[in-house]
């Protein structure tokens, strides 16, 4: 069978600052669109990173969503996130939070109090992932996943595939989505290798966290970066050229159109300009800083 082509390897971008306390690089939509990687419509990396020590944590204040969902990924250190929702929590190293915004929350993510005071590494990724247009308007929901309800599949030759959402050898993982969604951690032993495989339809790429690997035993691929899959077939391999960490998304395109501005993700126009006043009518809740 033929395998699933890389498109391209991404490097990131120069990091930057969101709010005081997430120094990202952006992937998606930087250097590939929102449709291109629908449902994946942003990622933001946050490569490992030392904060030294600060009373006052550092963080994002409070801000508006709708129409999406925001997916942290925490690899290194702390956060914790309140929502007008009422959702809200302390996510750690290996744990993940994924909050549908659908018809509007505000939020706000710090630093987590003990973490902020005695400092450290930082390692986290923000996904948002696209709702479909008759979900866009749901209620708001928040799910706090912690490392120890995540699935773990062991592989052949060592290591593992740590299930988030989807689905891997017949077995689901603990995040509940709303339109079919792949989101994997990847733990492969050096020299060791694993075959993946996603309907060719679907929008595939794989960010490698730790290591270096190589795919189809072709492209090498360093830390931090990015690769994109081709929509051409539907495995491909995946080499440890040292102990590697990959994230793996795949997901199915939401054949609709994006409309986006800021921190509003929805199909018109008429629809942003609506999210707008709604926000600034305080439709959204209350949220204290």
């Amino acid at each position: 069978m033929e395998k699933r082509k890389v498109a391209t390897v991404l490097a990131p971008l120069e990091p930057h600052y969101v709010g005081d306390g997430f120094r990202v690089s952006n992937f998606i939509p930087g250097q590939v669109s929102m449709r291109r990687m629908n449902p994946f419509i942003m990622l933001d990396y946050n490569s490992k990173f030392y904060f030294p020590p600060s009373e006052k944590p550092r963080g994002v204040s409070v801000h508006p969503h709708r129409g999406f969902e925001t997916v942290t990924i925490a690899y290194k250190g702390s956060v914790a996130h309140h929502d007008s929702s009422g959702g809200g929590g302390v996510i750690g190293e290996g744990d993940v939070q994924w909050m549908t915004a659908a018809s509007g929350v505000l939020h706000k993510e710090y630093h987590e109090e003990s973490f902020s005071k005695q400092g450290g590494d930082f390692h986290m990724v923000q996904l948002w992932t696209n709702l479909p247009a008759k979900d866009k308007m749901s209620s708001p929901r928040y799910q706090a996943i912690s490392k120890d309800k995540m699935v773990h599949i062991p592989l052949p030759q060592g290591g593992e595939v740590e299930i988030i959402a989807g689905n891997f050898k017949n077995k689901t993982g603990p995040a509940i989505t709303v339109t079919p969604i792949n989101l994997f951690n990847v733990r492969l032993p050096k020299n060791t290798s694993t075959t993946l495989s996603f309907p060719a339809i679907y929008n595939t790429a794989l960010l490698l966290i730790e290591g270096s690997v190589k795919i189809n035993d072709q492209n090498i691929v360093q830390t931090d970066h990015f690769v994109l899959f081709e929509n051409n077939s539907e495995e491909f391999i995946v080499e440890a050229i040292e102990d590697a960490v990959v994230l793996l998304m795949s997901g199915e395109p939401i054949e609709e159109p994006i409309a986006s501005y800021g921190p509003f993700v929805m199909n018109t126009q008429a629809e942003l300009i609506q999210a707008v006043h709604d926000f600034q009518d305080g439709k959204f809740g209350y949220l204290a800083e």
